[in-house]
């Protein structure tokens, strides 16, 4: 079974939170609270969110009231939470089901409360969406900027450091790991993030600065270093980054492939 349904994906949810109960019952409260008790995955977000942002400035029942809000305002949010689940569950080989990226991996997380920060954002209610950011970036060690634009079906996988400007723009079916950062190049401002098109991947301390484009299904080698446009179904590696392959496949943050070994490689001319 493929699962594509969302309410296939909310019963395989309940399951699990339900075997998991059954395995461990020292976990069965926490596992009631977060999963069983609810009828929907949003009702299931938004206890788990408001659970991991409160503080002592806004209660759990105050902010669950602000992400259901945002969650039954605006329905892309929720078929975004699809999407990214789906991604987690088919590139992550240490995911098992689809309850564990809802409970347990703050990638997922932090780019759920960061839709619901983006939707205050687009309402003109910016000290909120400020207020979102900075525990989400407190909480998870994710900083992404409220007005940044993130499609769907995207993973952050482990996500720490990860840090994306206000006016990046991310494609759909995107990949990147941790401590990416999707930034300026100093002080100027604008339009002044990068823009990353679909099916890119971004390997482990990439960092990608300016207002440039990485075409679709291109591929950043880890620690590289990005200050120019990348074309389309591109690999890029080093400081600074400089084309050197052609991906193995059209998208590669579907396949999540971190080696160079299957592509075909590009004749070093001696540029840096």
């Amino acid at each position: 079974m493929s699962y594509d349904d969302e309410g296939e994906i909310w019963e395989r949810i309940r399951a699990e939170a339900q075997a998991d109960a059954n395995r461990e019952p020292a976990l069965a409260g926490f596992l009631h609270n977060a999963i069983l008790r609810h009828d929907c995955v949003s009702q299931a977000l938004s206890y788990i969110l408001a659970s991991k942002l409160e503080s002592s400035a806004m209660d759990t029942h105050v902010l669950r009231d602000f992400i259901s809000e945002a969650i039954d305002e605006e329905p892309d949010i929720l078929e975004a939470v699809y999407a990214d689940l789906r991604a987690v569950t088919t590139r992550d080989p240490a995911t098992r089901g689809f309850s564990q990226p809802l409970l347990y991996l703050k990638g997922f997380h932090a780019v759920q409360a960061y839709r619901v920060a983006h939707y205050f954002w687009e309402q003109g209610r910016h000290a909120l969406a400020f207020y979102l950011q900075n525990r989400i970036s407190e909480v998870f060690a994710v900083d992404i900027h409220p007005g940044a634009r993130i499609g769907k079906g995207v993973m952050f996988d482990h996500a720490t450091s990860v840090v994306i400007g206000e006016t990046a723009v991310v494609g759909d079916d995107f990949s990147m790991l941790h401590e990416v950062t999707l930034g300026g190049t100093g002080k100027i401002g604008g339009d002044r993030h990068p823009k990353i098109g679909r099916g890119v991947m971004i390997g482990a301390g990439a960092k990608v600065l300016g207002n440039i484009r990485v075409g679709d299904g291109a591929k950043v080698g880890a620690g590289s270093v990005v200050l120019h446009d990348v074309p389309a179904h591109t690999t890029v590696a080093g400081v600074p980054a400089r084309a050197v392959a052609m991906p193995a496949s059209a998208f590669p943050a579907l396949d999540m492939d971190q080696s160079f070994d299957d592509e075909v490689q590009f004749e070093d001319d001696g540029a840096s």
